[in-house]
């Protein structure tokens, strides 16, 4: 007989419990998809997101639902939600990217976490999907991180966007390893950069490795593309006590109130039922 932990029995009675207090009066329903299989940061933060959001969800009038069934990806399941999250992963079944891909060109929403952007050739998950790591995203293949997972001043380049409008002109995060791509976004013309990495956040990062530590440049984190409804979000990596093989959780990414704004408020944008 397969045995439940008490966490995933909370965890499920969570997600239950927010979708019924709701209820009828829900103004969008939220689907999360997730792997959380490798990388005890990322396993951490799919936890906790899946401990926080429900609440967020009750508290905001809409419903958040999470799975780890990559295959209802597909157009009957999808119909069902305005609203989809990948929260570690991406997709990598044919149909499961056919029919992510359909859904977002017909109107559906999207946001997505940190690792859910992630490719690279070679590893575990090559740059294989145009479409979504070039087009959709527009970032091509990760090329670097910071490390360790530190906090940095993120400046808000958009004042206008419905997702970022409440935020402070600069405000602290919480810890992320951060992520560095191939393309740069300032020249794709249908990427509006909504948060970046701002220079009073260097050096960022601790090493060991010296190009671990970031001294300068430009480092966008949040953006949306103009013709879909959808932000990805670098944030979304917990710090971890690795060094002393204790493995236990040093931050939460959803202990900070501002970043926390920056996720409603987009939640609540991608719920809206408005064309992008």
């Amino acid at each position: 007989m397969k045995q439940y932990s008490n966490a995933s029995i909370l965890l499920s009675a969570c997600v239950f419990l927010a979708s019924l207090s709701a209820g009828s009066a829900a103004k969008f329903k939220v689907i999360a998809f997730y792997t959380g299989q490798s990388d005890l940061a990322h396993i951490s933060y799919v936890h906790e997101a899946n401990r926080r959001l429900p609440t967020i969800a009750a508290e905001n009038d809409f419903t958040y639902e999470a799975t780890t069934n990559w295959d209802n990806l597909n157009d009957e399941f999808l119909k069902q939600y305005q609203v989809v999250l990948f929260l570690d992963t991406r997709p990598e079944k044919a149909a499961q990217r056919e029919a992510f891909q359909r859904y977002m060109e017909n109107g559906g929403a999207w946001m997505g976490f940190h690792f859910a952007a992630f490719a690279l050739t070679p590893s575990g998950y090559p740059q294989n999907w145009d479409w979504y790591h070039n087009q959709f995203l527009g970032s091509g293949e990760y090329k670097s991180n910071t490390w360790r997972p530190t906090s940095a001043v993120l400046k808000v380049e958009d004042r206008l966007h419905p997702a970022s409008r409440h935020l402070p002109a600069t405000f602290k995060s919480s810890p992320n390893e951060w992520y560095r791509w191939e393309n740069d976004l300032r020249t794709n013309a249908d990427i509006k950069i909504l948060l970046s990495i701002d220079p009073a956040s260097f050096p960022l990062g601790t090493g060991p490795k010296e190009y671990e530590i970031w001294h300068s440049g430009y480092y966008p984190v949040v953006w949306t593309n103009i013709k879909y409804k959808m932000v990805y979000v670098n944030m979304g990596h917990n710090d971890m006590d690795y060094e002393h093989k204790t493995n236990k959780e040093l931050s939460f990414t959803f202990d900070n109130e501002v970043q926390n704004r920056l996720i409603i408020d987009s939640l609540l944008w991608l719920g809206d039922g408005k064309k992008p």
